[in-house]
């Protein structure tokens, strides 16, 4: 199979689901994500959509687990495990990985160091065959983690690191930006074949309907105060980029954020 070809998304029905049910966050004290369902299975790909400062990031760090953001009600269960109140290392052990949308750096550690502490195992072969997918350049694996990297090099170094660790579900914050066209075509078509590969299960968090283009979408949601207020197939994605979000934040509370 090429880099090139997308197959057909095959579902894996092993049981395990990323469920959302009723999740409330704040964030110092102020109320940001009010009151979110979301069912994301194996192999799916979901897409979070809405203006800046509809909640979109917060809801990617609560469920993570962030410092700073704080889960005042609802759960988020993998497989029927419940995660919250969990800190984020048991998470991404119970299968939860996050990109977040700026890497932090990590003077002194390297990747593959890092990602070998993380599995137990080698993984020189598989650094560099993820590296040479999405077409990051390999001489970035030998610096410290994400220091001195652009940030679309960040984002390439957190694509590298899903496709070692290979976890059930990933939640993706603004992937899309900071990436050049060439970067964003390679990084979507991998995440595409991903969904077949192991049966990961992508959250997409995204303003623009670019990143689309090569990962389809199973299911999109528009999110606008902190709440989900329109859910659909990608052609939803499609009426966004014609409309704008002006047509869903009439009447929702929170939306001039």
């Amino acid at each position: 199979m090429t880099a090139l070809e997308t197959p057909e998304r095959s579902l894996h029905d092993d049981g395990a689901s990323l469920s959302v049910r009723g999740l409330r966050a704040e964030v110092r004290g102020k109320v940001v994500v009010q009151g979110v369902d979301l069912e994301v299975r194996r192999g799916e790909v979901q897409v979070l959509m809405g203006p800046n400062g509809s909640g979109k990031s917060t809801f990617a760090h609560a469920l993570m687990g962030r410092p700073g953001t704080r889960v005042t009600a609802g759960s988020i269960t993998i497989g029927g495990h419940e995660l919250v109140g969990l800190p984020s290392w048991e998470r991404a052990r119970a299968g939860l990985f996050l990109a977040l949308q700026d890497p932090i750096e990590v003077p002194g550690v390297r990747l593959g160091p890092m990602l070998e502490e993380a599995l137990g195992e080698p993984v020189e072969a598989r650094l560099r065959a993820e590296a040479a997918a999405i077409g990051f350049d390999v001489r970035m694996l030998e610096r410290s983690l994400n220091v001195d990297l652009s940030g679309g090099e960040k984002k390439r170094n957190e694509m590298v690191q899903l496709g070692v660790l290979r976890p059930p579900f990933c939640v993706l914050d603004e992937i899309d930006s900071g990436l050049d066209v060439d970067a964003l075509g390679a990084v979507a078509a991998r995440l595409e074949r991903a969904t077949t590969e192991w049966g990961l299960g992508v959250v997409a968090v995204t303003h623009f309907t670019r990143l689309l283009s090569v990962l389809h979408p199973d299911v999109v949601h528009v999110m606008i105060g902190g709440r989900i207020v329109a859910t659909g197939g990608p052609e939803l994605a499609d009426q966004l980029e014609a409309t704008g979000y002006g047509t869903f934040s009439d009447g929702v509370p929170g939306s001039e954020q």
